[in-house]
């Protein structure tokens, strides 16, 4: 099972790689405050025309490179 993410286009200032950002939030168990952590994923894309700001699906895939194993499904 292949997992999919919801993030934003964080940098493009890579060839066919863009740096997106995957925001989850999540309740704390005892306190029952919202907490929100992100984590930045290496993402490869080839004919999308993507800036930063852009909301993007990314899924899992095969290594890529040594830090790169999501592609960009579609950009919304």
């Amino acid at each position: 099972m292949a997992k999919i993410f919801t993030g934003k286009v964080f940098s493009t200032k890579m060839q066919k790689t863009v740096v997106v950002r995957v925001e989850r939030k999540f309740r704390h168990p005892f306190y029952r405050k919202t907490i929100v952590r992100h984590k930045k994923y290496k993402a490869h894309y080839e004919d999308l025309e993507l800036k930063e700001g852009d909301i993007v699906k990314i899924k899992e895939t095969r290594p890529i490179s040594k830090d790169k194993h999501f592609i960009v499904v579609e950009k919304i």
